[in-house]
């Protein structure tokens, strides 16, 4: 990976692009760090600590810690995400929407991104007016004197105008950058967050040995102020020294898989017949169709994590907690991110938006036409239908297999943590595999990008 970045950094061009991202990513850093008037950030990152292992907790750890801290990027991508989600799936249900993405051609293309932007602004408007919500049930607006509708006002259009730049952020970065612009701003929210886990670590230490000789206990924290829920959740920070050791040796071989399985792939022998023009034979050769294990890279995470946490986000902005009752308190204790119901939902949710993108990226069809128009054959199967049929049949089964392997490296920090008693796990792990991910894209990127301006140092 080090090799590949320095030498594309020796080709002016890509230079420029590498550069750009550096700077759009240093933008997107500073945003971070602006706050957002008229909220108490101090208290409310107090709250929100105390809420780590929860669908907060995971939002937090998602934008970089600018959740915590009320900034103007607080909401981060997720209203995107959301409506690339929606537009999606619309686009397979809505015939006129299917035509003009198949059909439309560039133009089509143009008219669904600009539908995706509005869409995205309406989610952040939402979103950013259930986090003013949630801010104002604790009490942490501080509009003094001023017109609480103002104050309101101010506060949902700074985090709608935050989505929205960083929206159009990460479509720069696409097209004058390296990589996908949007997964690139959720790689470096979370590697931003790094240095804070290894924190959090060490203040898990800190807390278990206090627990350990009896200074950290249920009534000594609710004593001192803090509430059942708040006293809980700093309790289930808690962490064994022992358990440093095993969790970054299970991170690197996490990483290792993750890293295996990306460049694993499925390789359909092809045949291509010869044939005689002139005096000269063409033809005659043997190829192959390399089909990716997973081909849908990290989207299906961050996708089946946009959908699974919808409810219980929905729940946290309505000030409600797994101790509320009514619709709120239900939601919440019911897509908790230690609970069984939230794992099995988040499973299915990543096979689902697997075969989904498998499906969006590799057509057999067009693949079956392809071959068949340049005299090639897959041995022992017909031309036409029967190929299409055959490719379609082992589609089928490396995506299930790729969708699995998704699955299951996204839910095992999750039941791992769960074992351990240590919440925060959960979203370490997740952060890991989105990271892994986006870094291998970008870097093959890179790598493809090279190759087209026939640069060989790279394969040397």
């Amino acid at each position: 990976m080090i090799k590949t970045i320095r030498d594309a950094w020796a080709i002016p061009e890509l230079r420029k692009k590498i550069m750009f991202t550096v700077f759009a990513l240093l933008i997107f850093r500073l945003g971070a760090a602006i706050p957002v008037p008229y909220i108490d950030s101090a208290n409310l990152e107090t709250y929100l600590s105390a809420q780590s292992g929860t669908i907060l907790g995971l939002m937090n750890a998602m934008s970089g810690s600018a959740f915590s801290m009320a900034t103007v990027f607080a909401l981060s991508i997720q209203p995107y995400i959301n409506s690339s989600i929606i537009i999606q799936l619309l686009t397979v249900a809505i015939p006129a929407l299917e035509r003009l993405a198949k059909e439309g051609g560039e133009e089509g293309r143009k008219k669904i991104a600009s539908i995706t932007r509005y869409t995205t602004v309406a989610i952040a408007l939402l979103q950013g007016f259930g986090y003013y919500s949630l801010i104002n049930s604790y009490g942490l607006v501080q509009g003094g004197s001023l017109n609480a509708f103002w104050v309101g006002a101010v506060i949902v259009l700074s985090f709608t105008a935050g989505s929205a730049f960083l929206m159009w952020l990460g479509e720069q970065i696409t097209e004058f950058g390296i990589g996908n612009g949007i997964s690139i701003i959720l790689f470096a929210g979370i590697v931003s967050r790094f240095p804070t886990m290894v924190t959090d670590s060490i203040k898990g230490v800190t807390i278990w040995n206090s627990v350990q000789d009896g200074t950290m206990t249920m009534d000594t924290l609710t004593a001192a102020g803090m509430t059942t829920q708040q006293a809980e959740a700093q309790l289930k920070l808690a962490l064994a020294p022992w358990m440093i050791p095993v969790i970054v040796i299970g991170l690197l071989a996490l990483v290792v898989f993750i890293v295996f399985i990306s460049n694993a792939e499925r390789r359909l022998p092809v045949q291509y017949a010869k044939r005689v023009v002139g005096r000269k034979m063409y033809g005659g050769q043997s190829t192959h169709i390399p089909m990716k294990v997973n081909m849908s890279g990290v989207m299906p995470i961050i996708f089946a994590q946009s959908i699974a946490s919808l409810p219980a986000t929905i729940g946290a902005f309505t000030g409600a907690t797994v101790e509320s009752a009514g619709f709120g308190g239900a939601m919440m204790r019911l897509f908790d991110t230690s609970k069984p119901f939230y794992s099995v939902l988040y499973f299915f949710l990543i096979v689902g938006f697997s075969y989904f993108y498998a499906s969006m990226t590799f057509n057999p069809i067009e693949v079956s036409n392809n071959l068949k128009k340049n005299g090639g054959f897959i041995p022992g199967i017909r031309p036409g239908k029967p190929t299409a049929d055959f490719i379609t049949r082992v589609l089928s089964k490396i995506t299930m297999f790729g969708a699995l392997y998704l699955s299951v490296i996204a839910i095992a920090p999750i039941i791992t943590g769960n074992i351990v008693g240590y919440s925060s796990l959960a979203i370490g792990g997740t952060s890991v595999i989105i990271v892994v991910g986006v870094a291998l894209e970008t870097v093959k990127q890179l790598e493809a990008q090279m190759l087209m301006r026939h640069y060989k140092g790279f394969l040397e």
